[in-house]
């Protein structure tokens, strides 16, 4: 298995295992129908693969043999695997599938007594394992799957391998087994924010050929000189707020959130420094800085333009859209600031002042950082209810304002990291006086909702001069708060088939993988609770694995991977660059290259609907047209797990509300991975 780990490779296309596995089309609802013509489409078996293996379980030849017919043996999503493989030690699990329920509940599979780990390197049987039923074979009510677990964590030695099913003639994705099977992801996922930036060229050698790109949003009335949502006539409205990153598949800055992603990089370096090395093939490269922390600053350059002489924070960016990003003509508006934005801020200052401080040479900008932050502070406190919601009034897209409870939250947050920044008492007793009323604490609940703030206090927790009972709280509340149903219970239990449990499946459910995943090591991480290591690694390790292919589409989730290990990588999603029906970029089968690698989409949602337009009444029969004679099945009305389909079709199909990327998506796969590279490996 070939893996590429330089950015910035010019060979067109995407591998051809990435370009043969997704083979549904993109642009329409009729999609759905040929999403089973392929093993290793999302539908996760094809009707060959179905009347081939449903044929018996008989028992396959016995372990030890030579295994080299098995390399011809045709790729079934059947058979889900982490995609990208496994590290030696951890343990391993595949699963086996058999729909019973969904748009693939016309496909059928039946395990045999073993299945085979066959090294592909030399054809050999390195073990064999008896599938195991999940719920003594019940249908999984999330997937509407029955399925069986085959454990082969006992294969330690590294190689690339796949599993074979010899009664069927069928085989699992290749897979590595290795020390660093995750650094070229990382590196992927990481990169995204490069092809993310805002008025920054892509151009190699940093930007691979494929998806090179002018700097954007740099024209006249654009970001250097952005004027008040309500005051476009105005100069002197005008300011420069060029740079930041764009933040999902639309190209809007949110600041709320861009703070939040600056706040979680910067854990993630924190917690892992090790991981961050200087040769991700960015502009910054070998500049004797990590690179994640060189993008950082990119980041937080936006952040601080966002920033007015009396402290307080703009809070929302409204820009153009087209594909490539450079070909925007319009003009950017922004939001007046907010007691949100401004929390917001004052947290990310305050922490980036921290961690950047550390850095050869940035000793002066983290200075400047922890001025801001307090100035920042300064001002929310005195002004604690300003609020814009800038949906509602034409700005950007998605509405980045909260509620009463979520500016106390941000204020915790902001106070923690100023505390840790300038080591002042004042925000120690801040955060001392008014913690017990987070809910973490008032109701002994660890969520995937609220991670920011429950992370943060654990991080409070940890920092010295923190008051021992307080900190004592915290941490013994978090480990209450794991042991409740969905967290510690739904592992121990083996609640999900899958093997990577979240409680509900809504809009952006791979960031509430990711989010679980990062749950219970951040209990390893502050010393919350009793959970060992071993245990606390291998249960972030399933929600890992399910974004890497073990789920009932046996997806990857990311984008484009094929030519970075993943047989079944996303095809297509909704981002305006990679847009429906662009030559370049529409979809890895579909078009010259495909969208870039690395984002993690939304994910499955079963709250997915065409737009309430459709079908007669989008204002005219071309718009009516484009809705088809029905919701796109998948993922409309589909078991949760398989709410899901490679499509990236704008309104009035709607497909941003299951495959757009975000950033704050990217984000916590970015920490949840990077737990899982050591030492630049």
């Amino acid at each position: 298995m070939t893996v590429h780990t330089e950015g910035g490779s010019s060979s067109g296309g995407s591998s051809s295992s990435s370009s043969s596995s997704s083979s549904s089309s993109s642009s329409s609802s009729s999609s759905s129908s040929s999403s089973s013509s392929s093993s290793s489409s999302s539908s996760g078996g094809s009707s060959s693969s179905s009347s081939s293996s449903s044929s018996g379980s008989s028992t396959s030849s016995s372990s030890g043999g030579s295994g080299s017919g098995y390399l011809s043996y045709e790729q079934s999503g059947f058979i889900t695997v982490d995609q990208f493989g496994y590290l030696p030690n951890s343990e391993k699990v595949a699963v086996l599938r058999d729909p019973q329920q969904g748009y693939d509940a016309a496909d059928s599979y039946s395990p045999p007594a073993e299945i085979h780990v066959v090294n592909t390197d030399n054809g050999q049987i390195v073990h064999t394992a008896q599938p195991q039923a999940w719920n003594g074979g019940a249908t999984a009510e999330f997937s509407g799957d029955r399925v069986w677990h085959v454990d082969f964590s006992a294969v330690t030695a590294s190689g690339d391998y796949i599993l074979a099913d010899a009664s069927g003639e069928l085989r699992s994705a290749e897979f590595r087994i290795a020390a660093d099977v995750y650094r070229p992801v990382l590196e992927q996922a990481v990169r995204t924010f490069f092809y993310q930036r805002v008025g920054f060229p892509k151009q190699a050698p940093y930007a691979d050929a494929r998806w090179a790109d002018g700097a954007s949003h740099l024209d006249a009335g654009q970001d250097p000189q952005a004027r008040r949502y309500n005051a476009t006539g105005d100069a002197s409205s005008e300011r420069d707020l060029r740079g930041g990153w764009y933040d999902a598949g639309d190209y809007n800055k949110y600041t709320n959130w861009h703070a939040d992603y600056l706040i979680s990089l910067l854990h993630s370096y924190r917690e892992n420094p090790a991981v961050w090395t200087d040769d991700f093939n960015i502009p910054e490269s070998g500049n004797g800085i990590p690179d994640l922390l060189d993008e950082v600053k990119w980041g937080m350059d936006w952040l601080v333009r966002m920033q007015e002489s009396n402290g307080s924070v703009l809070s929302v960016m409204g820009l153009s859209h087209a594909s490539p990003p450079s070909a925007a003509s319009g003009a950017s508006t922004y939001g007046p600031a907010t007691t949100a934005a401004t929390y917001s801020s004052a947290a990310a200052f305050a922490l980036g002042s921290h961690v950047l401080g550390q850095m050869p040479g940035m000793q002066s900008y983290a200075a400047d950082l922890s001025a801001r932050a307090e100035s920042a502070w300064q001002w929310a406190q005195a002004n604690p209810a300003v609020t814009f919601h800038n949906a509602d009034n034409g700005v950007a897209a998605g509405e980045q304002e909260v509620d009463d409870y979520g500016r106390f939250a941000k204020s915790l947050i902001a106070a923690i990291n100023l505390y840790r920044a300038t080591g002042k008492a004042a925000y120690r007793s801040y955060v001392e006086s008014n913690y017990q009323t987070a809910h973490l604490m008032e109701w002994s609940w660890v969520s995937i909702w609220e991670t920011e703030l429950q992370h943060a206090l654990l991080y409070f927790a940890s920092l010295p001069g923190v008051d021992g009972s307080v900190a004592s709280s915290i941490r013994s509340t978090y480990a209450t708060g794991m042991n409740g149903d969905d967290n510690w219970p739904a592992v121990t239990g083996n609640s999900d088939a899958y093997r990577a449990y979240i409680p509900q499946y809504t809009w952006g459910s791979n960031r509430s993988q990711a989010h679980q995943g990062n749950l219970f090591l951040d209990q390893l991480q502050y010393n919350a609770g009793t959970a060992g290591e071993t245990a606390a690694r291998n249960a972030a390790l399933r929600n890992l694995n399910y974004l890497h292919g073990v789920n009932p589409q046996g997806k990857v989730y990311l984008s484009n991977m094929g030519e970075f290990g993943a047989e079944n990588s996303v095809d297509s999603f909704y981002h305006s660059w990679f847009a429906d029906g662009s030559p370049q970029w529409d979809s890895v089968s579909g078009s010259s290259y495909g969208p870039a690698p690395g984002f993690l989409v939304g994910g499955p949602n079963p709250s997915y609907d065409w737009d309430a337009c459709c079908p007669n009444s989008c204002g005219s029969p071309e718009n009516n047209a484009r809705c088809g004679i029905a919701p796109p099945a998948p993922p409309y009305g589909q078991p949760a797990q398989k709410s899901f389909l490679d499509f990236n079709t704008s309104w009035p199909l709607n497909s941003w509300a299951v495959t757009e990327n975000h950033n704050m998506y990217q984000v916590a796969y970015i920490r949840l991975l990077s737990k899982f590279v050591s030492d630049g490996n």
